[in-house]
């Protein structure tokens, strides 16, 4: 059946270019199917465009802050236009890590502690001993996130003219650094499609690892005990039902490999994963069968 999709994507978030990339590439895979697209780069008119095009469906392609955040969700609910990936609530605890925690903690999900804490604070004292991780609460693709360690040019405590997230943001959350291996499990509808491990060349998986061909190797599958993969899937498809997931999520693990199962910890869940020739979804659906234009349909059919 051939449908009118409009494909969100850009906006003005840090993640612009990103989901510029994925909104194309999903573009493109759907004409390819014989769909009829229409491409809204996302600015202040969206809602006058989306009210002009007239979509059966829209295919959200957005990163991070409004696309990401629930505010698009909810303006597609209010204008009675449905819409793939997550709804408007899941959307709004989903990208925000504490609420996440809050969420997914007493439901027996491993995530790491840690607290919010002030850019005031932070030039007062360490919140935590060192090494710990330093993130906004509420942006995704590794955007302003730093490692303190007892040998980090920042002085101690933190010196506000040391370059870091502490500048840009009046608040961060403070975890634990959890030494180990980046994996990551993606999960389309019902099914958790496996585990990959991201070996960044520059030792951390940034926004630039994440993005630049060539500064990260995917090993997929992982090469790990399969007790800590099959916790990888669990924990994974059991975050995407806790929170309401629709479509595809991807959830991201931090793992202690000296410490079996007991050393995996969840670190977040991306409602809007990347759909770009290097994201992760669309490699690992590669990896079992599921090439490129069909996950795009499948995530359009659970959408409608």
């Amino acid at each position: 059946m051939s449908l009118h999709i409009a494909v969100l994507m850009g906006g003005w978030s840090a993640e612009r270019e990103v989901s510029l990339m994925s909104g194309n590439g999903v573009a493109d895979a759907l004409e390819s199917l014989g769909h009829r697209v229409t491409r809204i780069d996302l600015d202040r008119d969206v809602a006058a465009k989306l009210a002009e095009a007239k979509p059966d469906v829209v295919f959200n392609a957005l990163h991070g802050t409004p696309g990401e955040d629930g505010s698009v969700q909810g303006m597609l609910d209010l204008m009675g236009i449905r819409y793939t990936h997550s709804g408007m609530v899941t959307s709004v605890i989903a990208i925000d890590k504490q609420l996440t925690k809050q969420a997914l903690v007493p439901h027996g999900i491993p995530m790491p502690g840690g607290r919010m804490v002030s850019r005031e604070e932070l030039y007062r004292q360490d919140p935590l001993p060192r090494p710990y991780v330093l993130k906004p609460v509420n942006e995704g693709s590794s955007v302003g996130v730093a490692i303190v360690t007892p040998e980090s040019n920042v002085g101690n405590p933190i010196h506000p003219d040391a370059r870091g997230p502490w500048q840009e943001f009046d608040e961060l959350l403070a975890e634990p650094f959890i030494r180990g291996r980046e994996l990551t499990t993606a999960v389309l509808g019902d099914q958790a499609l496996g585990v990959t491990e991201l070996k960044p060349k520059n030792g951390f998986y940034d926004y630039d690892a994440k993005y630049t061909d060539g500064l990260t190797e995917h090993v997929f599958p992982a090469q790990i005990p399969d007790d800590v993969a099959e916790a990888c899937k669990r924990i994974a498809l059991d975050a995407h039902r806790l929170l309401g997931c629709k479509g595809a999520s991807r959830a991201d693990f931090r793992w202690d490999d000296t410490q079996g199962v007991d050393g995996l910890f969840l670190l977040e869940v991306n409602t809007q994963p990347g759909m770009t020739p290097l994201s992760l979804v669309p490699e690992q659906a590669r990896h079992l069968g599921i090439d490129y234009a069909t996950l795009v349909q499948r995530i359009v059919e659970e959408a409608l």
